[in-house]
């Protein structure tokens, strides 16, 4: 039994955990469907008697309102898509140093991909425009998306590497967090090298005081009987 615990290093759930996870996200890698990503651009332009600032500052609320229920209501018929399933699908990012607004569409597919960023693109553009007489800024197509070639989504190396970094770390909080019972017993040999506690040492029990003046009376009553013999 001890060369069997002998024979596992203590340190075994480490790796364990890291070929657990570079199996799992290897797996995961292979199995799920690659995704891309098609981007297109819109830019908010002030007429003749409006500043740029101001112009910057409508291009952060365009960007806002670019996923809203409004717009992708006026995006889904061209998207081919419900305004719920849209919804998870597209997102507007922007700058605060630049007045261009990012529309990016993602799908398994990479021609809906570029639909879904073109239609909100187009949506909201649409919408912003029938106000720009009131605010003075006017939305325009930049550069409109077209079909990716390649997947966004990462490839089963990139998934397998995650998972072995995170089941490795997993592995490595295990042995940290673990109990201390269950480090000795895992270690046979520190235990065997650790000194043994003491036994505890008993002490003769002292007579009292009144069994010494006993003793001391008897002895000398002993010592006088044999001076009275000689």
């Amino acid at each position: 039994m001890r060369r069997r615990l002998r024979a596992v290093p203590v340190w075994w759930p480490l790796p364990a955990c890291a070929v657990l996870g570079l199996a799992a996200g290897g797996a995961y890698g292979v199995l799920k469907a690659p995704e891309y990503a098609a981007t297109s651009y819109v830019v908010a332009v002030p007429d003749e008697t409006t500043e740029p600032a101001t112009a910057l500052g409508f291009a952060q609320a365009y960007a806002r309102i670019a996923t809203s229920s409004s717009t992708l209501a006026y995006a889904q018929p061209r998207a081919g898509l419900t305004a719920d399933r849209l919804r998870t699908q597209v997102r507007a990012e922007t700058s605060p140093e630049s007045p261009m607004i990012s529309i990016t569409g993602t799908s398994t597919s990479p021609s809906q991909a570029a639909d879904i960023a073109n239609a909100v693109a187009d949506a909201l553009s649409l919408s912003s425009n029938q106000a720009a007489k009131n605010t003075g800024v006017q939305l325009l197509l930049f550069n409109q998306a077209v079909a990716p070639t390649d997947p966004a989504s990462p490839s089963a190396a990139i998934s397998g590497a995650v998972g072995m970094c995170a089941g490795g770390l997993l592995g490595g909080l295990w042995l940290l967090a673990r109990p201390a019972r269950g480090r000795r017993a895992e270690d046979p040999a520190r235990a065997e090298a650790e000194p043994a506690a003491p036994e505890p040492v008993e002490y003769a029990s002292l007579p009292a005081q009144g069994d010494h003046g006993d003793a001391a009376v008897g002895a000398v009553g002993s010592v006088k009987e044999k001076e009275s013999v000689r």
